[in-house]
């Protein structure tokens, strides 16, 4: 089954279920999804809609941020939220041991001497977690191990 079809199945159980936080969330997912095909002039497959959910997830934590820093618990809670229920749709995340072992793996794949190599280890690193782990941990694992 898809992700896209199993986005669908799940959208019609809580609407079945009326479950409107799961509901809400699960809309504006499905508009995301439908205007990435709009741009892309097709059906978006398995790993661009995953594509889709990581940026959607990104958003919604940049705007709890915000929400917090501006003193709107109550809608740093909404984004929270719909997180959760955009997380069902991701794979496992990477754990910090995890990504740190990639990272050191990719320094010797590459050969990486220091910072001014950090472009590549990153485009290593980035081709093997896809949407495993955020990139500014990736970012930040790197320029530890390249010590800049």
């Amino acid at each position: 089954m898809s992700l896209q079809t199993t986005i669908e199945a799940d959208y019609k159980q809580a609407f079945k279920a009326s479950q409107r936080p799961t509901i809400s969330a699960l809309r504006m997912l499905k508009s995301a999804i439908k205007n990435r095909e709009i741009e892309v002039g097709r059906e978006l497959t398995d790993e661009e809609t995953m594509a889709v959910v990581t940026r959607e997830v990104k958003r919604r934590r940049e705007a709890a941020a915000q929400y917090q820093a501006g003193g709107r618990a109550d809608l740093a809670a909404h984004e929270e939220s719909d997180i959760g229920v955009y997380s069902r749709y991701l794979p496992a995340q990477l754990t910090d041991a995890e990504l740190e072992a990639l990272v050191t793996a990719a320094v010797a794949e590459t050969s990486a001497r220091g910072a001014s190599d950090f472009g590549s280890v990153m485009g290593t690193v980035m081709a093997k977690v896809k949407g495993r782990v955020d990139g500014a941990k990736v970012q930040a694992a790197v320029r530890r191990a390249l010590g800049a």
